[in-house]
């Protein structure tokens, strides 16, 4: 069975930093094999994909993060992270850790970053 753990979620002053990070297990499960991916979802809204890393390196990023997220992998420790620079208050929600690869998908529980003063 296939787990991911999210981490790294909190509350952050505007212009701060979070680093998060999507912990994954299970039998012959491997970041580097699939295609990562973070998403957000705020209260009414539907779930959106603002994030992903294929297999093969290459890195896609929703227009409103990019140049401020980074999203990468430690293929040794099976961990994607989502390093997240210049926060805006836009930017609060819950961050959901997603790996696909044919006909599965998987899904972290969710961590919840709130950016405020």
């Amino acid at each position: 069975q296939v787990q991911l753990v999210e981490s790294g979620g909190g509350l952050v002053q505007p212009g701060g930093s979070l680093r998060l990070s999507c912990k994954a297990s299970g039998s012959a499960f491997r970041v580097a094999a699939v295609t990562m991916g973070w998403y957000r979802q705020v209260p009414g809204k539907a779930r959106e994909l603002i994030a992903a890393l294929t297999s093969g390196g290459r890195a896609d990023y929703r227009d409103v993060v990019k140049a401020r997220f980074t999203i990468s992998r430690d293929d040794a420790e099976n961990v994607a992270f989502l390093q997240m620079n210049n926060l805006r208050p836009d930017d609060t929600g819950v961050y959901y850790c997603h790996a696909s690869r044919p006909n599965e998908q998987f899904w972290g529980q969710g961590t919840q970053v709130t950016v405020s003063w």
